[in-house]
């Protein structure tokens, strides 16, 4: 479906490290120098989901397919970027090309990693970023609003709207506040402004080894920051999961998560919460062929959701036959959940819920 999170931070933070762990590939470079990642990088990674095992056991399915968000490691921006410093421009048009912001916080003390700052202030690090954003938002929404005045005095009813819009966003970013923290119930209308700040955020606190379980001071700061703007906070160490996507025996894996206090790894948490952080929901199929997860945005209806397999189904729509993940484990699968009476069959105005298992109906 398209949605993407851009991994943003300071030269140095672990983005890469973060990035290769998540693709479990080697596509970013990684090194002990500002701007080795000299292009964005782009992967889609899968939303781990337990329920979708249990789907296919009870299925009886011969292929399991995970719903999937797209992660972008973009490089390390500096103070001045948004003036052209470092790779400047070029990488702020990267964040603004995609949905959600992943900011990765350095928040572990001493090792041989250079920090661009010379000490370790996730704090400082974060707000750096962030007047760089603002900095880049403040000047292309100054140079939009030129055009929408112009658009404005011709009666443009549209232009009117956006340069409202426009003015509200510019009075916030002179005042030295992200959009998204102006006025959160109109956050939505200020994304079409295509401004980065309006970009929902997960900050992730990379931490040393010893605090990936229970985090550490920094990472404290961090979470309170976090829930002070109503932004999203994980908590991992990119090393660990560096050496996790080295094990390619599943009980090595979990040995190695056990010897580390550890009951998941923590990209499984950077995932769903990147995946939340952008309004996704999961619904399942689920047959002999295959069991699957598809995504929609929290709200969507049925026929929007049919949509998500395929156009056709979409635009067909006959109805929805929905059994809720709970019921479906329950009764020991579809039939069982039929025989009882928790198959139900749902309209175009059925909203879709997080763990639905669907059977679509429709007629092209």
């Amino acid at each position: 479906m398209g949605f993407a999170c851009g991994i943003v931070g300071l030269p140095n933070v672990g983005k890469s490290t973060l990035f290769n762990a998540l693709t479990a590939s080697a596509a970013a470079a990684t090194a002990n120098y500002p701007f080795c990642t000299i292009e964005p990088n782009t992967g889609r990674v899968a939303v781990p989901d337990a329920r979708l095992d249990v789907l296919a056991r009870l299925a009886k399915s011969t292929k399991v397919v995970p719903t999937q968000t797209e992660f972008v490691d973009i490089a390390g921006l500096v103070k001045g970027a948004s003036r052209g410093e470092g790779l400047g421009n070029q990488f702020l048009g990267h964040i603004r090309e995609v949905d959600a912001v992943v900011h990765m916080l350095r928040c572990f003390e001493g090792g041989d990693i250079t920090h661009v700052s010379g000490s370790v202030d996730p704090i400082r690090d974060a707000e750096i970023v962030e007047t760089e954003l603002m900095l880049a938002d403040l000047e292309s929404l100054e140079r939009r609003r030129d055009g929408l005045v112009k658009r404005a005095r011709g009666n443009d009813a549209e232009a009117k709207a956006e340069l409202d819009l426009a003015d509200e966003a510019l009075a916030a970013l002179r005042e030295g506040r992200p959009v998204r923290l102006a006025a959160p119930d109109r956050v939505e209308a200020y994304r079409r402004l295509n401004v980065i700040t309006a970009k929902p955020v997960l900050y992730v606190c990379n931490v040393d080894e010893g605090s990936a379980a229970a985090g550490n001071a920094l990472s404290a700061r961090v979470a309170e920051k976090a829930g002070a703007e109503g932004a999203g906070c994980v908590v991992i160490s990119a090393a660990i999961e560096a050496e996790l996507a080295q094990l390619a025996d599943a009980g090595e894996r979990g040995a190695f998560l056990a010897d580390m206090g550890l009951d998941e790894p923590g990209l499984h948490r950077v995932v769903r919460a990147g995946y939340a952080l952008l309004g996704l929901i999961p619904f399942f199929t689920a047959g002999p062929k295959e069991a699957r997860a598809w995504t929609v945005r929290r709200g969507a209806t049925a026929p929007e959701a049919a949509g998500a397999i395929h156009t056709d189904f979409q635009r067909g729509f006959i109805a929805a036959e929905v059994i809720a993940y709970e019921d479906y484990v329950a009764c020991n699968g579809e039939q069982g959940a039929k025989a009882a009476g928790k198959m139900r069959q749902e309209g175009r105005t059925y909203v879709v819920k997080d763990g639905d298992v669907v059977l679509f109906r429709f007629n092209v």
